[in-house]
């Protein structure tokens, strides 16, 4: 079965079980790349993903729906925990025991042909940008907010974020793009 966005905050709201299977089905994976993206050991992102679906459980009552979409509330709680975990004395301590049997097999998959965002140098790129395109990029392509809510936080007209979300695009194009 399938849910609008509205459906799915209201059967949260009433603490369905149901609900929260469906939150769960459909967006685990979404706020799991999330989670690995500063979480770089695997069990300790699964370990994470669980956590944070508990707060969102737990928490549920604080997202207010005016404020922006369910989705975004959900990937800040996941990048705030993200963040948090890795500032934790526990981790800090786990990170520099690691094994040697760790840092080989480390090593061995950063030679593997998955590349991660940071090593494509995307970073670099979207710094590269005017502070404005910047910005937008931001805002839009790694933190989930629409154009709309993006025009609605920063006060400017819908049609000047599309326009500048359009040449920032453009500008990365030829940035990527040899001649």
């Amino acid at each position: 079965m399938k849910y609008t966005e509205e459906e799915v905050v209201a059967l949260l709201r009433q603490k369905s079980k149901r609900g929260f299977d469906y939150l769960y089905e459909n967006y685990s994976r979404a706020i799991y790349g999330v989670i690995s993206g500063v979480i770089q050991d695997e069990d300790d992102a699964q370990d994470l993903l669980q956590e944070v679906f508990v707060k969102i459980w737990n928490n549920f009552s604080q997202y207010d729906d005016s404020k922006g979409r369910l989705y975004t509330w959900m990937l800040n709680i996941a990048r705030n925990a993200s963040i948090d975990k890795t500032r934790s004395k526990e981790y800090k301590k786990d990170a520099k025991n690691q094994s040697l049997d760790y840092s080989v097999n480390a090593i061995n998959s950063s030679n593997s042909s998955s590349i991660s965002v940071d090593h494509i140098g995307l970073d670099k790129l979207i710094d590269s940008l005017k502070e404005e395109h910047k910005v937008l990029v931001e805002m839009i392509y790694l933190q989930g907010y629409t154009q709309a809510e993006v025009a609605e936080t920063l006060n400017i007209p819908l049609g000047t974020v599309k326009t500048r979300i359009r040449n920032a695009i453009l500008s990365l194009r030829e940035k990527v793009v040899e001649p």
